[in-house]
């Protein structure tokens, strides 16, 4: 009898991603692999420039690879779409909307009638904590508050696959930590399948189940660990200590 292989949420095979500028070539990506499971919280760590932001806009459908393919779902990804909600580093809010507005915008594109979608997004707007500031606009909204927004967004969707492209990169360090227990609190609330891009390697270990260390440009997978610590985690436990120190000696390696 033949055994059906488990789906993954997301796998991404041999995948390629060449960009073209005036006759040169510039290998952004060369064979790489990868897969995400339902629910897990996946990180992808690597140098700045060697193709992070590529990867999540493949996953997205925002870009087409050059060669290999990409599944979410067990769907091959040709296009975006509502299964992939995605959170960059610069959280595109649109201005003349409200909280409201921003986080009930992609139910309400897809036709979904009002009172269905604002009780929907009023769920999200409690969950990320910013109830009170339904009526408020980008404008008068902290950094830290923005993204939140964002995140409630793409939740809104209810994507089975969250992309977070560096979302914590422009917050000060304070707000970068109040954030990093928001999201777990979120994520341990409302489990999806996370695939969050760092370069920063205590956040990377703070979050994820399992951390993909990327080489250089053209990019590829170096290492994977596998983080089995307990939540919430500790930036001065020694087991914390001791996995940043391991992934740093690889880190050295690839830069």
């Amino acid at each position: 009898m033949r055994m059906e292989q488990a789906q993954h949420m997301i796998n991404c095979q041999n995948v390629d991603k060449t960009f073209y500028n005036d006759n040169t070539a510039n290998e952004v990506i060369k064979g790489f692999n990868l897969t995400a499971e339902e629910n897990e919280f996946l990180v992808l760590f690597g140098p700045g420039q060697c193709g992070k932001t590529t990867i999540i806009n493949l996953l997205a459908g925002l870009d087409a690879p050059t060669d290999g393919v990409i599944e979410v779902n067990g769907a091959r990804v040709l296009k975006p779409g509502p299964e992939r909600g995605v959170v960059y580093q610069s959280v595109a809010l649109f201005p003349w909307l409200t909280t409201m507005g921003n986080v009930e915008y992609g139910p309400k594109v897809r036709g979904i009638p009002k009172k269905q979608r604002q009780e929907k997004a009023q769920y999200y707007i409690d969950l990320v904590g910013l109830k009170g500031f339904e009526n408020s606009f980008p404008v008068s909204l902290s950094g830290g508050m923005k993204q939140r927004v964002g995140i409630a967004r793409a939740y809104c969707n209810e994507p089975a696959v969250m992309l977070m492209d560096e979302p914590f990169g422009a917050l000060d360090a304070q707000t970068r930590y109040l954030m990093q227990d928001e999201l777990v609190r979120i994520w341990e609330r409302e489990k999806r399948t996370v695939v969050f891009v760092t370069n920063n390697l205590e956040e990377a270990v703070y979050l994820a189940d399992r951390i993909v260390v990327l080489r250089n440009c053209p990019t590829s997978t170096k290492a994977e660990y596998k983080i089995d610590l307990p939540r919430p985690r500790n930036y001065t436990d020694p087991d914390f200590l001791r996995i940043r120190k391991e992934i740093s000696a690889v880190i050295d390696e690839t830069l």
